[in-house]
């Protein structure tokens, strides 16, 4: 993932998802913990942007320690008794603790596009876990990639400060895996009419249920769950959201 990932972006990053369900999310992810028998509460967050997640989690007693790598989501993020943050690449990481989970959420290993980088963020994951521990996180699905194709979409939100429209236009890669989603950011200051436009692009990698299996295989893990993110209904081509549950052997 390339370094300017998110530096402009992350200034408005928390108020486009203001409507997404971080706390159903993250009852969803307890859930998961407690159906396939992680009891201990220490977990690592890989991606944990402006630690919204992991402050929830937080507050349900666990204590989670986040990795992000642009610094600018690490300075926008607020810690919080039994959640912290620090900047770092995933695919690299090294601790020197272990913990009863990692997760990895909102398409983070979908950003991974490489081969070396899926395979590092597993490799980091599994010597990040104690013996039988959890690596949770979720994926574009490549069957509803080809089956439904990604399309332009705009989004805007409005507070009493600001104004954000935001344009995403897809390409996708089909050989490659992978869907460029180039985005184009208007921004609006209410009280004084002053605007900005800039772009970025994030280049998403999807994946297949066999594909996941054999780099899980060659992390040490085995995969004990496939399921669509937060319904937890069998995938489908209507999935765009698949997360995975692997077990470290």
């Amino acid at each position: 993932m390339r370094n300017h990932i998110f530096d402009a972006y992350s200034r408005y990053y928390d108020m486009l998802y203001c409507d997404k369900d971080y706390i159903a999310e993250t009852e969803y992810v307890v859930g998961l913990l407690n159906r396939f028998g992680v009891t201990g509460k220490e977990v690592l967050e890989f991606g944990s942007g402006t630690g919204v997640h992991g402050r929830l989690l937080a507050e349900r007693g666990f204590r989670v320690i986040g990795i992000e790598r642009s610094a600018k989501m690490v300075a926008q993020a607020l810690t919080a008794p039994g959640f912290s943050c620090k900047q770092a690449d995933i695919c690299a990481v090294r601790l020197g603790q272990t913990f009863d989970a990692v997760l990895s959420l909102f398409h983070v290993v979908s950003y991974q596009i490489a081969n070396d980088a899926v395979k590092a963020v597993f490799d980091s994951a599994s010597k990040h876990l104690v013996t039988d521990g959890l690596f949770v996180f979720d994926v574009w699905y490549t069957p509803c990639v080809y089956s439904q194709r990604p399309e332009v979409r705009l989004k805007r939100m409005v507070d009493e400060t600001l104004e954000v429209t935001r344009i995403a236009e897809p390409v996708t890669h089909p050989n490659k895996n992978k869907v460029e989603v180039n985005y184009t950011i208007f921004t609006r200051e209410i009280s004084t009419g002053k605007s900005e436009t800039f772009s970025e692009t994030h280049v998403m990698r999807h994946f297949s249920i066999p594909e996941i299996e054999l780099i899980a295989q060659m992390s040490g893990f085995a995969i004990v769950g496939v399921e669509e993110f937060l319904t937890s209904k069998i995938p489908s081509d209507e999935t765009w959201g698949v997360c995975f549950i692997l077990r470290k052997l």
